[in-house]
């Protein structure tokens, strides 16, 4: 069975990113397996640390051995969150290049009308550089989401079968 790394972009324990990585991973399940990359543990980015920290190493090697990569990621000002964005550093500074021609995709969901748009293309010029493989429609943007997230579970039948979607194009994607 396929593996997938799912990095969380919030640093929140409720976050409601964290309720779509769950429900995903339920949705997934006979497609392939889901995994965390767990960012929270990670120092900030300093280019003067030589050795690479071990937790830094972990996630690496959790990438490159994956199938491919899930972003699960708020929106913090219009752009990447600033957790997210140092697991990017760090990962990209690894020698084995992990996320290089990696397939991945983006799932992203607020509380207002546009569901993370800017983080996502903000995530994707990151991937240029970093070569990662997004797949490209469909695109996961869920606005409203505090309506159609109650008590830890998604509730919304719309979204639950739009990620059903997804998780079939993503299959698609990390077969080819």
């Amino acid at each position: 069975m396929k593996k997938i790394v799912g990095i969380i972009g919030s640093l929140r324990k409720d976050s409601i990113h964290r309720v779509l990585f769950n429900e995903y991973k339920e949705i997934s399940n006979d497609q392939f397996e889901l995994i965390e990359g767990e960012i929270k543990d990670l120092p900030l980015y300093n280019q003067d640390i030589e050795d690479q920290p071990n937790s830094v190493a972990a996630l690496a090697r959790k990438v490159a051995s994956a199938d491919g990569i899930l972003f699960f990621s708020p929106e913090y000002n219009y752009s990447i969150p600033g957790g997210l964005k140092n697991a990017l550093d760090w990962i990209s500074r690894d020698d084995d290049k992990p996320f290089d021609r990696k397939p991945a995709a983006i799932i992203g969901a607020s509380p207002g009308a546009i569901g993370t748009a800017r983080m996502q293309y903000h995530l994707r010029q990151v991937g240029v550089f970093l070569n990662i493989d997004f797949l490209n429609k469909p695109e996961v943007m869920v606005g409203k989401a505090y309506d159609k997230i109650k008590d830890g579970r998604l509730i919304d039948d719309g979204t639950i079968q739009f990620l059903k979607k997804h998780v079939e194009a993503f299959s698609a994607h990390i077969e080819n």
